[in-house]
């Protein structure tokens, strides 16, 4: 096994960051298991986690933490530097708003941001300066595949991912050569309790005259959903990618990841490609070769 790593991730209440807090803490390693209301509403769940770890050979730290809350980020982060630090911070917490993008409110799409991309930042800005003293660390991001392919009814989301996807390879260049790498999971759709949660449009009034399209992400999104709730793919696969890149030697670590077992991995593992292409051949004109990142 390799060393064993101080793992800090976000959302862990459920899906994947669930189900790979338990497979790294059964791989022996400590997780710094961040939820938010610790003591309220997830305090069942942060009970459940406390009985599972107990069974397997990693050690569990669970921290408060809100990525919509600065506070709360440096506080959590304060913490773990103070026990240890942190080897690897994996950005997972995450909202999933699907429908027609003119029915959300503003303050819907403000909210979808500051969790899916804002937060990354604020979590990024607490742990990097630790890690980049240590001269090592690893920053992982649940992206999605519609980080790089776009579904009808998705708006929302898709924005967020792609803007995720942005920041992240911004990040990685700039990170090239600190001994800090950088790395962007883009899983498709799993069976997760992600989809029991998705936030739909909060001014539905708005769609009325849309007529029929006003249907067509029920009958778009729907069967899939119910599909996919039933006999969809375990987030396990996820969550061995997860520790399968923890585990790998440092400077080895892809910049991009793709996990999915419904149908469009090559597609957009085809897209990574040709962007990786172009991004090698403009960073190179532009003087700038040092920087570019391994896509392998």
């Amino acid at each position: 096994m390799s060393t064993p790593q101080r793992i800090l991730i976000t959302g862990t209440s459920s899906g994947f960051g669930w189900v790979t807090t338990l497979e790294l803490l059964a791989r022996g390693h400590t997780v710094l298991a961040t939820m938010r209301d610790l003591d309220s509403r997830n305090a069942d769940n942060a009970e459940r986690m406390r009985k599972e770890a107990a069974q397997r050979s990693g050690h569990l730290e669970l921290l408060e933490l809100d990525v919509t809350d600065e506070a709360s980020v440096n506080a959590a982060v304060a913490a773990a530097e103070e026990n240890g630090g942190v080897d690897v911070a994996w950005n997972n917490a995450g909202l999933a708003p699907m429908g027609i993008a003119e029915g959300f409110t503003p303050e819907q799409f403000l909210r979808a941001l500051d969790t899916n991309v804002v937060g990354v930042q604020r979590v990024n800005r607490a742990v990097l300066p630790g890690m980049r003293a240590r001269k090592r660390g690893l920053l992982i991001h649940t992206g999605s595949t519609m980080g790089r392919i776009v579904w009808p009814f998705a708006g929302l989301y898709t924005a967020t991912k792609f803007a995720l996807e942005g920041l992240v390879e911004s990040l990685a260049y700039e990170l090239s050569g600190s001994g800090v790498d950088v790395c962007l999971v883009q899983p498709g759709a799993f069976a997760t309790e992600l989809l029991e949660k998705i936030d739909g449009p909060g001014d539905p009034a708005r769609l009325e005259s849309y007529g029929p399209l006003a249907e067509r992400p029920d009958t778009f999104w729907g069967p899939f959903m119910e599909a996919l709730i039933k006999d969809g793919p375990p987030p396990s696969r996820v969550a061995e990618v997860i520790a399968e890149l923890v585990e790998l030697p440092p400077g080895r670590r892809p910049l991009r990841r793709v996990v999915d077992e419904m149908g469009v991995r090559s597609a957009v593992e085809s897209l990574n490609r040709a962007a990786s292409d172009v991004q090698r051949e403009l960073l190179t004109d532009a003087g700038a070769a040092e920087l570019i990142v391994s896509t392998d």
